[in-house]
């Protein structure tokens, strides 16, 4: 067991330039695994305030099956999402907060030699909405009231000290170039990631032009996609190495489909460990999963990866 410090431990940024890094898959369905209801609005944030402690055990098993990131129960985390259930800002800042101490004390609790890293989630405004427009996008939204919304809940995220904040399930260019200019000065690396359809975000733009302004930004060390089919990533990828330059994150669901009304899952999967050959071949350098896909399937990235 190594000591996993601020002092001890890689930069991410630093690990990419090196090897393909393991992401963790789904929260909210290791959660409901164990038995966990999560179908109120807060989803999985709910239980930051009424089980810490699953959330906890959920990131140490995506650890323990050889994830190297645990991104953290903050995706529908928000000042305004909390309010509606009756707590106000300074105990929504505090469970901010538990969301990466969470995610930090699992990785403590893991035995690994390898360094372990804390990304904070940063879910789009639609999240928030908890009606699936995280999936379309076109909020009726300015820019400067997407980056004012997002601002105050990343200051909090950033302060508790994650390795890196990742602006995930972003459905809109609109609101990628929010969270671009919300990041900056927060003094935290970060990743941007688009849910897809095709080689376009879900509002319809084209990935060449949400992916370019992410170029500019310092802090972001790595764009690419998620909460997406798998067979929509190889493509992303491409575009996304070709027009910022910089290391390529895929998390993709497992292929089935997700019925915002019904709040339910149908399909199949079609997500597997040796898709992520072509992902790594490809350009990604950061892999691992989204919605269903379980720490099992985590596992087979992590073997898959070590032997390729």
């Amino acid at each position: 067991m190594t000591s996993d410090t601020p002092e001890t431990r890689p930069a991410l940024a630093d690990a990419l330039a090196a090897r393909t890094v393991v992401l963790d898959g789904g929260m909210s369905n290791q959660l409901e695994s164990a038995g966990h209801d999560l179908s109120d609005e807060l989803w999985s944030a709910r239980l930051l305030a009424e089980r810490p402690e699953a959330v906890t055990e959920a990131h140490l098993a995506y650890y323990e099956a050889g994830a190297d990131v645990a991104i953290t129960a903050s995706y529908q985390a928000t000042f305004e999402g909390f309010a509606r259930r009756g707590i106000d800002r300074e105990k929504a800042a505090e469970l901010l907060t538990l969301s990466v101490r969470s995610a930090r004390d699992a990785a403590r609790r893991a035995e690994r030699v390898r360094p372990l890293w804390v990304a904070a989630s940063v879910g789009p405004y639609g999240a928030m909405l908890a009606d699936g427009s995280e999936y379309r996008g076109r909020y009726g939204l300015t820019v400067g009231e997407l980056e004012r919304f997002h601002r105050p809940r990343m200051e909090v995220l950033a302060a508790a000290g994650p390795d890196v904040l990742a602006l995930e399930t972003v459905p809109d260019a609109d609101e990628g170039a929010a969270l671009l200019r919300a990041v900056r000065g927060l003094g935290v690396p970060a990743w941007l990631s688009y849910t897809v359809d095709g080689e376009h975000t879900r509002a319809g733009q084209p990935l060449e032009e949400a992916f370019a302004p992410a170029a500019e930004v310092d802090e972001v060390i790595a764009v690419g996609v998620n909460c997406c089919a798998p067979h929509d990533v190889e493509a992303a990828i491409e575009t996304a190495a070709r027009v910022t330059g910089k290391p390529v994150v895929v998390y993709p669901n497992s292929g089935e489909s997700w019925d915002a009304g019904a709040r339910t899952w149908s399909g199949r999967s079609t997500f597997t460990a040796e898709q992520v050959k072509a992902w790594r071949d490809a350009g990604a350098r950061l892999i691992g999963g989204c919605c269903r896909v379980g720490p099992d399937a985590i596992a087979g990235i992590a073997r898959t990866l070590a032997t390729v």
